[in-house]
């Protein structure tokens, strides 16, 4: 018997460690050749690391949460053959997952970009509908499946300790042990009234760990200046509804975010500022004169930004097909790194979550974010008659070391000024 020293391979982009967020063998287990040995995250991008030989796990360095250096030992295999000092390190490629659901342990979410209150779940009124939502069924194995439907316990209510969030036989023990069981959410295991103990623990690694560190720095770094304006989109969503309705089979489904990207990159030469990246550190403001508009998307790990580049360049119909294709790569975790990097200003839609007035965080380092609301039937004054139309409020965020007041409120006046006369938004 020969034992397998292998390395954690290089990642790419000059990276010099990466962290573990999940393993997927354990000490003592025989593994086959391309199986799946762990999940290590860079920047936004998670690595799928497989094995690659077949052998038994005798060694593995480092838990969920910690850095590991490239080049150093991830994992060493005994195999049939003579021993191995340093392997060669095999190409790593994106992990691509089923998008699990959240944990019910999970703290409410901090938004990597755009806000702190994101949409996870898609309602009634589907003008916003093209988002990244969270799929209902828990991850989990069929044995797994199964062990939990004989003992009456529903998944949906499982803290999962797995890889992205899947659940284990031992956290199926766990929630039995806490009192745990059948019953649905009103019962919370028990009857209605019973009392709750315990606490559960959750350690922050990962993309939840990346979009801590990047809230943090984005509040502590930037002075936001907050502007909310309310919008009539009477006329939008009638033409957005008769487009549907006339569309042909090969084109997509509109929503409001394609009008409102469009409607962004027709004001957005007039104020170059908005479009701007500010790196501080060097105090330059780096003003772009394509739009790389950034969607905040929420995926079971957390909210991401997937970037559609050279927006300038997209009619309604381009954009509402590039942010659906952004969409399930994002949910389905084959984002690129190029997809999700490189955005000069974000758009984060709150629509199908309603609210009055939100104040999204600013996708650091840029220096603008547009999160418009849920559309809904209100009364307003017209004429002096009373009539009721579709409203919006639009919520925005500036940094106010580039963006002065006046310029950003005159900014998102013009943006208004588009959505409630669309005809406008396709003339020159």
């Amino acid at each position: 018997m020969g034992r397998y020293v292998f390395k954690l391979p290089d990642v790419g982009e000059g990276t010099a460690e990466a962290e573990i967020v999940a393993w997927h063998v354990k000490l003592g287990e025989m593994v086959e050749e391309d199986a799946p040995l762990a999940d290590v995250m860079t920047d936004k991008a998670t690595i799928e690391i497989t094995a690659p030989v077949s052998g038994k796990i005798v060694e593995r360095n480092g838990e969920p949460g910690e850095m590991a250096a490239i080049g150093s030992v991830l994992v060493v295999f005994e195999t049939e053959g003579a021993d191995v000092g340093a392997s060669p390190p095999p190409p790593a490629k994106p992990a691509a997952k089923e998008a699990p659901a959240p944990k019910k342990a999970e703290p409410a979410p901090v938004v990597k970009a755009p806000v702190e209150a994101p949409t996870r779940a898609p309602v009634a009124n589907d003008a916003f509908a093209t988002r990244v939502n969270v799929d209902d069924k828990p991850l989990a194995s069929p044995a797994v499946r199964k062990r939990a439907h004989e003992m009456g316990v529903h998944l949906q209510y499982v803290p999962g300790s797995g890889p992205a969030g899947r659940i284990e036989h031992e956290d199926l023990d766990a929630y039995v042990a806490r009192g745990g069981g059948g019953g649905g959410r009103s019962s919370g295991g028990g009857a209605l009234y019973a009392q709750r103990d315990g606490t559960d623990d959750i350690k922050v690694i990962g993309l939840r760990r990346k979009i801590a560190e990047k809230m943090q720095d984005a509040k502590r770094r930037i002075p936001h200046f907050a502007y909310v304006e309310e919008v009539d989109m009477t006329e939008l969503e009638a033409l957005r509804v008769h487009l549907n309705a006339t569309k042909r089979k090969d084109q997509p489904k509109l929503t409001v975010l394609p009008f409102m990207v469009r409607a962004l990159v027709k004001v957005l030469p007039d104020y170059p500022q908005i479009n701007a990246i500010f790196d501080d550190e060097a105090g330059v403001v780096h003003r772009h004169r394509a739009v790389h508009c950034g969607i905040a998307a929420q995926t079971a790990n957390g909210l991401v930004v997937p970037v559609v580049k050279h927006a300038e360049t997209m009619d309604v119909w381009a954009l509402a097909t590039e942010i659906a294709r952004l969409a399930e790569a994002t949910k389905s975790g084959k984002a690129t790194r190029d997809e999700l990097s490189g955005s000069t200003i974000t758009v984060t839609s709150l629509g199908p979550l309603g609210g009055v007035v939100t104040t999204p965080v600013i996708n650091h380092p840029e220096v603008a974010i547009i999160g418009p609301n849920k559309i809904i039937d209100r009364p307003v004054v017209q004429n002096g008659v009373v009539v009721v139309r579709k409203m919006m409020n639009l919520s925005s965020s500036f940094d106010h070391r580039v963006v002065d007041g006046y310029d950003a409120a005159e900014f998102i006046q013009r943006v208004k000024g588009l959505l409630e006369h669309p005809a406008t938004i396709f003339m020159d």
